[in-house]
């Protein structure tokens, strides 16, 4: 038997397991146990908030799908849908020990020139930025999810 643990991530439980490939968390949004590596702890206390805390549905947001930036075949950490299946919040988690820098912001611009979001966010679990790309200003929270 697999022994399970669990681990406070924005006040929600999230289950763990050692298994034979080390260290995994249940991604509810990709609906399996992935690698628990310190992004991925990231990314999964960034998902639990914006659906416990911020009501975000769960059901419109995409983790780690590939997308194509210029001739290149990347990856994005996370995209959050309208209603209707727009882009609206495109996510760039980095692991706590990276510093956001200008080349994290590149990223995600870069990024963004596929996925076409109004609203960016870069975050380590540290430090948060959330950006308006229709006025390239950085806003003090996350917007609250948008109604049809």
């Amino acid at each position: 038997m697999t022994p399970i643990r669990t681990i406070a991530l924005w006040n929600k439980a999230v289950m763990t397991a050692n298994r034979h490939n080390g260290e995994q968390v249940f991604c509810i949004i990709r609906r399996r146990y992935v690698s628990l590596t310190p992004e991925e702890r990231v990314r999964q206390d960034l998902i639990a908030f914006l659906i416990n805390q911020m009501h975000y549905p769960q059901t419109l947001i995409s983790v780690e799908a590939q997308i194509k930036v210029g001739k290149l075949n990347k990856r994005y950490d996370a995209v959050v849908y309208t209603p209707d299946w727009q882009p609206w919040l495109l996510i760039e988690c980095k692991q706590p020990e990276v510093e956001l820098s200008p080349s994290t912001i590149s990223q995600i611009l870069s990024y963004n020139l596929t996925i076409q979001a109004p609203y960016l966010l870069i975050t380590n679990g540290l430090k948060h930025f959330c950006i308006s790309t229709s006025d390239n200003r950085q806003l003090p929270s996350l917007p609250p999810y948008p109604t049809l």
